[in-house]
């Protein structure tokens, strides 16, 4: 009769060639300490990301920057709100940081730029498909009102036929600058890689 093994002896017996790479292990710890660093940045913690770049060097560098390359990069989107642009625009200084090449900053510049154009266009679009809209949602609020016997006042955005037109019209301007923002991205991966 064979002899029965526990699960425990089979997976030691396929585990034994593996080997600890203790050069991975350690690319891995500083990929997660810059990524760590990264988001410290992001919230305001760190003041200067290039003097905590410096505290690095060599292998443990490369790989911080990865890690802090791989956060801040992420971040470089089109904002949902003002506020937004404070984070994206520090993310995009961090990268610049990071990366280190002039014409990655101009980049970063022109990213400003286009976010706060992006803005500006989403509040004017906004009051522009409201406006438009108007007539027809005044319709429907005279028409409920008659047959509710009192005045009724409606939200746009709780007409769905209003929220189609409205996404509609917003997702044409979003992915406009939304081709935009994927070439930052873009430019962002090609100036690093070439390091």
């Amino acid at each position: 009769m064979g002899k029965i093994r526990s699960a425990l002896e089979i997976a030691l017996e396929r585990t034994e060639s593996v080997k600890v790479d203790k050069d991975s292990v350690g690319q891995f710890e500083a990929k997660q300490k810059g990524k760590k660093l990264a988001n410290e940045f992001l919230g305001g913690t760190i003041k200067s990301m290039e003097e905590e770049i410096k505290k690095y060097s060599g292998n443990e560098l490369a790989s911080i920057k990865q890690g802090i390359f791989d956060v801040l990069v992420s971040q470089i989107a089109l904002p949902l709100a003002k506020e937004d642009l404070t984070r994206i625009e520090t993310a995009g200084h961090g990268l610049n940081t990071v990366i280190g090449n002039k014409r990655f900053g101009d980049i970063i510049k022109q990213m400003g730029q286009i976010l706060t154009r992006y803005l500006d266009e989403a509040a004017q679009y906004e009051e522009a498909i409201k406006r438009q809209y108007a007539p027809k949602l005044r319709q429907k609020e005279e028409e409920l009102s008659r047959r509710m016997r009192r005045q009724v006042k409606l939200d746009p955005f709780q007409d769905p036929e209003f929220a189609a037109f409205f996404n509609q019209n917003m997702n044409a301007l979003k992915t406009n600058y939304q081709n935009a923002i994927d070439q930052i991205r873009a430019e962002a991966h090609r100036f690093f890689e070439e390091k």
